[in-house]
């Protein structure tokens, strides 16, 4: 299975990007009133935003509808990845001031990785005391402390946690689940803590939730296989750059974020399968298609793990990937760009412009979209 690095704007040549390279392109206006802040009293309730890729025609249904709206034969690709704990918040142990932190992962002697802010400069050698926000644990410690021992060159700090321990077990005692900010509250409250979260989620590593994958229960997820429907999971683990917004004016000018990827063996046969029988291959959100892509580069669907940069922006040849369910994504934000690339662009704004005209909920909390051929 290679595990490496792979880094592609997109298999295409600069006269071909040229086009479509104007960041401004990517750009809506959303009433704010449209952010959904707190999820729906059930996951399966979203609307759901029908776009034919093929025609641009638009049909407006329910997430329940999903089974019905995919073909027997079609596999859909989920991310099982789990999202950490990884907002966390303190105190400096020297000055009492105020301390916030994200943690991004370990370095290789178990050292935490993280960026954070704090008033002033904190100084290496200095600590933190993380004060408990999450879940009750079955050993409690009663305080955990950080204590800088590098910097590294892009702002992240390299800090030693005192007392050491198993990383997931601490982040659920001392963190809390990193909500994005026009949620407008940093510590998550009850329902955060189950709905940031699919329900299938596995394998811990993320920064963010695969938000699409939010809305599936495992009654429908059932139903969808009841019809003849194969499921197969990779894993990405989503990182901070999904929250950086595009900084530049040009697509090309962008430095892609990078994350860390898999899929086995086992998921390659199983696509591979529905494909041998004409079936389409559905990914449950950009994150999948992110690994679905990186791991058919060399147009060949192969096990894979490593990090990726991929960055599937206009006129992206899709190798692996024919629809997406997704939810609706920030303006001028990768993704946004990821899914122009998959339906076009005109037909994305003309999607988005008619479900901000019928009231639907955007973001990670919001209603979805899927996006398919005729």
């Amino acid at each position: 299975m290679p595990s490496e690095s792979i880094s592609a704007a997109s298999l295409t040549s600069p006269d071909e990007v040229r086009p479509f390279d104007e960041v401004s392109l990517y750009d809506y206006v959303l009433p704010e009133e449209l952010i959904a802040t707190e999820p729906l009293a059930q996951r399966d309730a979203s609307r759901l935003l029908v776009l034919d890729r093929d025609t641009g025609e638009i049909q407006h249904r329910g997430m329940r509808d999903l089974a019905d709206l995919l073909r027997p034969g079609d596999c859909l690709v989920l991310n099982d990845t789990r999202v950490l704990p990884a907002r966390l918040i303190g105190q400096r142990a020297k000055t009492g001031g105020k301390w916030e932190g994200l943690y991004l992962g370990q370095v290789e002697n178990g050292d935490w990785r993280l960026i954070g802010q704090t008033r002033g400069y904190l100084k290496s050698g200095e600590s933190v005391v993380l004060i408990p926000l999450g879940q009750p644990a079955e050993n409690p410690l009663e305080s955990l402390h950080l204590t800088l021992i590098d910097r590294e060159a892009d702002g992240v700090w390299i800090m030693r946690p005192e007392p050491s321990g198993d990383v997931v077990e601490l982040l659920q005692q001392f963190g809390t689940m990193p909500l994005p900010p026009y949620m407008h509250r940093k510590i998550a409250n009850d329902d955060d803590w189950q709905r940031y979260q699919t329900t299938y989620a596995s394998q811990p590593g993320s920064v963010a939730a695969p938000t699409a994958g939010l809305h599936l229960t495992d009654t429908l997820l059932a139903k969808i296989q009841e019809r003849g429907i194969d499921i197969a999971r990779v894993t990405l683990h989503v990182g901070l750059g999904t929250f950086r917004p595009i900084s530049t004016t040009s697509l090309s000018d962008h430095a892609m974020h990078s994350e860390w990827c898999e899929i086995d063996e086992a998921a390659v046969r199983t696509i591979q399968v529905a494909r041998e029988r004409g079936g389409r291959v559905v990914a449950v959100g950009t994150t999948s298609v992110r690994t679905l892509e990186t791991a058919a580069a060399d147009g060949e669907l192969k096990p894979w793990r490593g990090a990726t940069s991929i960055f599937i922006r206009p006129p992206y040849r899709f190798r692996c990937v024919d629809a997406l369910l997704t939810n609706f994504h920030l303006p001028r934000s990768t993704l946004f760009v990821l899914i122009s690339a998959l339906a076009g662009l005109e037909r994305v704004q003309a999607a988005y412009a008619e479900a901000i005209r019928e009231r639907y909920r955007f973001y990670s909390y919001g209603d979805a979209m899927l996006i398919r051929p005729q």
